[in-house]
Order: C-alpha cells, then sequence, then structure tokens
C-alpha cells in the first residue's frame, strides 16, 4: 500500500514538473532572446520593449512561490478548472518557472562571443538566421545546464506545492510524514527527493559537457 502511494507521488510529481518544464523551455527561450536582441546594441534593438519585458520578468522572478500560487487561486481556477490537484500545480509552476529560466538562458546568450555576431552580419546573414544559427547553437550548453538549475528549483516548489493540496511527494511527507509525526515516511520522501535531484543534475551536467565538446 505504501508503496504505490510513493509511486503515485513520484508520478505526480514528475507529472507537474515535466509539464510546466515544458511550457517553461518554450516560452522561456524566446523570453531570453528577446531580452537579448532587444537590448542596447541588440540586433532588434528595442529599447522600450526591453525594459517592459525586463521588469514583467524581474517582477515574477521576485514574488516567493507560495505568495504567487495563493495569488495564482483565480487565475489557476479559470485555467484549469480547480486550485486542488496536480494540474491546479502546473499553472503556478510555470508561471514561476518561465521567467527564471528566461534569465538563466539571456545569461548564456550574452556570453556568445559578440564577433561572431559580427562575422554573421558581415557576410549578409539576416537578423533570425543569427539567432537560429549563432546565438543559440552557441548559447546551447550554458541554457542546457540553466534548464537542469530550473528543474531542480522546480522539483522543490513542487513539492512545497504539495504540501497544500496539489498531491505529490511533497502531499505525502506533508500528510503522512508530519501531520501523523511518521519519521520514516518522511525521511523516505527525503531520501527520494534528493535521489531525483541527483539524476537530473548529473543527467543535465552530462549533457552540457556533451554539447560543449562539439
Amino acid at each position: 500500500m505504501w508503496f504505490d502511494r510513493l509511486l503515485q507521488g513520484v508520478i505526480d510529481t514528475l507529472l507537474m514538473v515535466g509539464v510546466s518544464s515544458l511550457i517553461a523551455l518554450l516560452a522561456g527561450i524566446p523570453l531570453a532572446v528577446i531580452l537579448v536582441t532587444s537590448g542596447k546594441g541588440g540586433i532588434f534593438e528595442a529599447p522600450n520593449v526591453n525594459r517592459v519585458l525586463g521588469a514583467f520578468v524581474n517582477l515574477f522572478r521576485s514574488i516567493p512561490f507560495l505568495i504567487l500560487m495563493v495569488a495564482l487561486i483565480p487565475f489557476t481556477r479559470l485555467i484549469v478548472g480547480t486550485t486542488y490537484g496536480v494540474w491546479a500545480a502546473v499553472v503556478p509552476l510555470t508561471i514561476a518557472a518561465t521567467p527564471f529560466f528566461a534569465r538563466i538562458a539571456e545569461v548564456s546568450l550574452r556570453e556568445v562571443d559578440h564577433g561572431l555576431i559580427e562575422a554573421a552580419q558581415a557576410m549578409g546573414c539576416r537578423r533570425w538566421h543569427i539567432v537560429w544559427h549563432v546565438l543559440l547553437p552557441e548559447a546551447l550548453p550554458g541554457i542546457v545546464g540553466g534548464f537542469t538549475i530550473t528543474l531542480v528549483t522546480m522539483i522543490n516548489s513542487s513539492a512545497m506545492a504539495g504540501a497544500i493540496g496539489a498531491g505529490g511527494l511533497g502531499d505525502i511527507a506533508y500528510r503522512y510524514g508530519y501531520q501523523r509525526f511518521d519519521s520514516q515516511i518522511m525521511l523516505t520522501v527525503i531520501v527520494m527527493l534528493v535521489a531525483l535531484v541527483a539524476v537530473i543534475q548529473v543527467s543535465g551536467d552530462r549533457l552540457a559537457r556533451r554539447l560543449n565538446k562539439r
């Protein structure tokens, strides 16, 4: 019985983090590209757009996840029809992770050698070609490393969301470990979370190193 419950907790956690991280990846990279290319000296220089978008990203990055999750309850109910369960947690997790990952990806994109961009411009490459064939490929190892950090952060946040009704390992730790004073369950959940984080971190680091050697 406990094995089934823990297995379901792992599945729920992976589902929450998996869906949220996929959306954050698809939204965060374009957001990072816009932040980099619209800045001063960027290939799509647009200072006003850059300031507004930067302020928007900073706003959501500065709100602690627990407060953000509570503040988004009406929006979450509007999107998924409920404020309880795995899918209700996906909404705040995504909104918290996207600007976080966008800023990390932005740093990787800014570290691309500007000489490569200038060389591509000198050869007559269009601006979007520079984004696709210079900026993103050169920044890819850093983006993968940043996405790994984002995944680890999201696992921590999913455990927090689980403690207030989202399900997953956090819910098991809170309901059966904390409320019932069962230290064995609490320790088991902690070990599983640590193992999950370790697998993700090691896998992400290996992939980033492999891409960096190309």
